[in-house]
């Protein structure tokens, strides 16, 4: 129970990776608050959850606006009292042609993949600040440290969120705050196996470059987030995690 007596903050936690860090995160013995826009999904976790004794609450809310991402945050606070250690998970793919793509499309996705992370830290650092303790981990991507053609901006993103996470890591380590970033390779979530079920050969070029010869499981990448997150990773800050089954290594 390596996360008992915290109350963790999940951002895009309805489905896929940030489901299974709530999920971990409730059997590592926290108090669990998730925030996402997809009210069908986080309603079902959080009564699943709840059915089987865990604390959970769901709340309703876009955090690439900073307005509803307080509201929720208050809600969640008054819930479970101040966050202790918080996952920003939130976020999207975007690929494009730099040429054709729009300022509002630019805006609109960097508003979640990369700020709405400054958000969490904004929200969860005055307590923290006072506490003089707290972890937060932002879900980054392997991406942010090499990538492929094809990928912007996603990569930019990416790259942007793990600055932000060094950033934080040097000014409130003093504090005792730590600050990390996971970084999934491929991993078969949901809608990754739905892909998959429509494009069977692109799986079977994927898992060819996967030094494991598999790709990863959100379980797997959760067991991780709720390690970083707890007082068993108490000197680790600044640190990007690469969870990728060792695909990286191809690429040094």
């Amino acid at each position: 129970m390596a996360l008992k007596g915290h109350h963790v903050l999940v951002t895009g936690g309805s489905q896929g990776i940030g489901a299974a860090i709530v999920v971990d995160a409730a059997a590592e013995g926290a108090r669990v608050s998730f925030f996402d826009i997809d009210v069908e999904r986080g309603e079902a976790l959080a009564a699943k959850l709840n059915s089987e004794g865990n604390e959970v609450l769901f709340v309703k809310a876009d955090v690439s606006k900073f307005a509803p991402f307080k509201a929720a945050f208050d809600a969640a606070v008054a819930k479970f009292g101040p966050v202790t250690a918080a996952c920003s998970n939130a976020g999207r793919n975007s690929y494009a042609d730099p040429v054709t793509y729009t300022d509002e499309e630019w805006e609109s996705f960097f508003a979640l993949d990369l700020k709405s992370s400054w958000y969490i830290a904004k929200l969860c650092l005055p307590e923290m600040r006072k506490a003089k303790k707290g972890s937060i981990v932002f879900i980054s991507s392997i991406h942010g440290r090499m990538t492929a053609p094809n990928y912007f901006p996603y990569s930019a993103a990416k790259g942007g969120l793990n600055g932000l996470a060094r950033n934080l890591a040097l000014d409130e380590g003093p504090q005792n705050i730590r600050t990390n970033t996971v970084s999934p390779g491929y991993t078969l979530t949901a809608l990754v196996h739905s892909y998959f079920d429509l494009y069977p050969d692109r799986k079977a070029d994927a898992e060819a470059v996967q030094p494991m010869a598999r790709m990863g499981n959100p379980s797997e990448i959760a067991k991780v987030v709720s390690f970083v997150l707890s007082d068993d990773a108490s000197f680790i800050n600044g640190a990007d995690l690469m969870v990728d089954g060792g695909l990286h290594a191809r690429f040094a």
